[in-house]
């Protein structure tokens, strides 16, 4: 067997996870060098909520980022996820602008590209994976997101890996974004997906339940090309399995990843700087490192979790917790079984804490979720029952096409709306997500000249240490 790969997610998930995404690229500057000569599978440094941290908390460009991350990196592929129709926003794109962010995350430095879709709705990734599919160079990995539920099954998803071989992709990741697996289904999952598809898998999985170390070993016994993990430093509670266990557990086995287990612990040591620094100012809550079985009882990412206690908190009702996370898979019942991943974990939770304080289920409906209902976000695992969808949405039409397709054009008009701050192609991206930060974004930039925080920022887009 070929020795297991590992993508490093240090950069992106892992502190996402554990400090809401606000490592600064001047704190990931001194570890680079040292990243890119371990010689992990890929290093995933973009996508997901760093873009949005970027612009709205830190005050840095995401495209400068990206930019000298590449500079700094250029022996290691790197890695973002992307949210199919989505992007890195909270709506469906219309294709010219999905096609173009693609476009450009490859140019500005992205290798591995980690498409998925919160329903699972293949309709919502095909335009992203076609795009990047006419990139040379671009590494298409299209992502499982993995749930439970009694439709959700092996079967269904050995069903699904083989609709997104027969799509395009290059790879596949089954996305544990909940921390939901456990080892061995994890291992029949593994094992049947592998004697189905011909390209290779990768398992990515949070240790909120504390057992994912458990569920890397069990994947890769059944056969995974690929493991996520994070170093040490940012590793366990809501983050990932460490880096360092994971290659030492497997060193002299057939599965070895052959890393050197020094010169991962060197890097390790800078990481751990940051973390006592981010500990001391109370940016990392040791509430995050934490094992939390509820995940497993409830099937509620951690995440989610938080969210809905807050919302109880607002209304007064903090002792209805239980009774709301009772609510939660009878709400995703009713709605298709959709995956708790966002947006729909936001959607199916704030609903569930409406019907338990008002005392009376549907009394009051979210947009979100009428939309979710109606087919704003695309299709859901199973379809919802039409009297169901009667009751929410009333005589409102059902979506039953690709969402998208309801979309115009949007880049010509994304484009002059920016006009006045635009200073390089890839600011009508940034504007066509963020609207609003990203203006203040822009306003900031102009007035600062500052791309990356301690970076001057100039037109030719290189970073000069002030």
């Amino acid at each position: 067997m070929a020795k297991v790969g590992i993508t490093e997610t240090i950069l992106r998930d892992a502190h996402q996870s554990l400090i809401a995404t606000r490592m600064t690229t001047e704190e990931m500057r001194p570890a680079l060098e040292m990243l890119d000569q371990i010689g992990f599978r890929s290093l995933e440094c973009w996508g997901g909520a760093t873009f949005d941290s970027c612009l709205r908390f830190l005050n840095e460009d995401p495209w400068e980022r990206l930019r000298t991350l590449k500079k700094h990196m250029p022996n290691t592929p790197l890695q973002m996820l992307f949210r199919g129709q989505n992007m890195l926003g909270y709506r469906h794109y219309a294709d010219d602008v999905v096609e173009y962010f693609v476009q450009k995350s490859v140019a500005n430095g992205i290798d591995v590209i980690r498409i998925f879709d919160a329903l699972n709705d293949l309709r919502n990734l095909q335009t992203s994976i076609n795009a990047a599919k006419k990139e040379q160079g671009a590494h298409v990995q299209v992502a499982v997101s993995y749930t439970t539920s009694p439709v959700h099954t092996t079967e269904y998803f050995v069903d699904y890996c083989r609709h997104l071989e027969e799509a395009g992709a290059d790879s596949i990741c089954i996305k544990d974004m909940a921390g939901l697996l456990v080892p061995y289904q994890t291992y029949e999952l593994v094992k049947g997906i592998k004697e189905n598809v011909k390209i290779p898998v990768q398992v990515h999985s949070h240790f909120t339940a504390g057992i994912a170390d458990m569920v890397l070993m069990k994947a890769i016994e059944a056969g995974a090309d690929v493991v996520d993990t994070a170093l040490s430093p940012l590793a366990l509670g809501t983050s990932h399995p460490a880096t360092e266990s994971i290659v030492a557990a497997l060193q002299g086995t057939e599965y070895d990843t052959g890393l050197d287990l020094v010169k991962l612990t060197e890097v390790a040591k800078y990481f751990q700087t940051l973390r006592r620094k981010y500990m001391e100012s109370g940016l990392l809550n040791p509430k995050m490192l934490e094992v939390d079985a509820n995940a497993l009882i409830y099937q509620v990412p951690g995440g989610m979790l938080s969210n809905l206690v807050s919302q109880l908190k607002q209304a007064g009702k903090e002792d209805q917790l239980e009774a709301v996370l009772q609510e939660v898979p009878r709400v995703r019942k009713d709605a298709g079984y959709p995956p708790l991943v966002t947006p729909s974990s936001q959607i199916v939770g704030t609903q569930a804490v409406f019907n338990v304080i008002n005392g009376e289920r549907y009394k009051m409906v979210t947009k979100e979720f009428r939309g979710l209902v109606r087919g704003e976000y695309g299709r859901t695992p199973v379809p919802i029952d039409p009297e169901f969808v009667k009751k929410i949405i009333g005589d409102d039409e059902p979506i039953t096409c690709r969402p998208a397709d309801l979309l115009q054009p949007e880049l010509d008009r994304l484009r002059a709306e920016i006009s006045e701050w635009y200073e390089q192609e890839e600011d009508v991206l940034t504007y066509a997500q963020f609207g609003q930060v990203a203006l203040k974004f822009f306003e900031y930039r102009r007035n600062h000249k500052y791309g990356v925080d301690g970076a001057h920022y100039n037109a030719d887009q290189q970073v000069h240490p002030v």
